[in-house]
């Protein structure tokens, strides 16, 4: 029978392990996680935070923006509840983290600021 010979080609005996470090095979890895981190992550934790501080600064009198898209005005606090007056004798009792928006009217009247200064009509 006949034998087999395996031909590797040159330069590359001992190639494979010996040259590569350990560390220099995780460094695509962390890269990607860094990337990850200031594209995803990072907006993430700065929006909430700025959600966060909106909703402890609420107080009575602030025109608001729910989640569900209602207009409101914030008439009493209690911990983590909000009541808001939508209409003559409505008034909603809300969790604090329901509301998305504060509403303040523009010097000229002509458009609405929201928190996030961002200009709608």
């Amino acid at each position: 029978m006949g034998t087999l010979t395996a031909v590797a080609p040159r330069g590359t005996a001992g190639a494979s392990g010996a040259s590569a470090s350990p560390i220099m095979s995780f460094v695509p890895m962390l890269v990607v996680v860094g990337i990850l981190y200031m594209l995803i992550i990072r907006p993430q934790q700065q929006q909430a935070k700025e959600h966060r501080r909106l909703v402890d600064n609420l107080k009575t009198g602030d025109k608001v923006l729910t989640q569900g898209g209602i207009y409101g005005t914030v008439v009493s606090l209690k911990g983590q509840v909000v009541q808001v007056k939508i209409a003559d004798n409505v008034r909603v009792d809300l969790n604090r983290s329901a509301v998305s928006q504060v509403i303040t009217e523009t010097p000229a009247g002509n458009g609405v600021v929201t928190s996030g200064d961002r200009i709608t009509s």
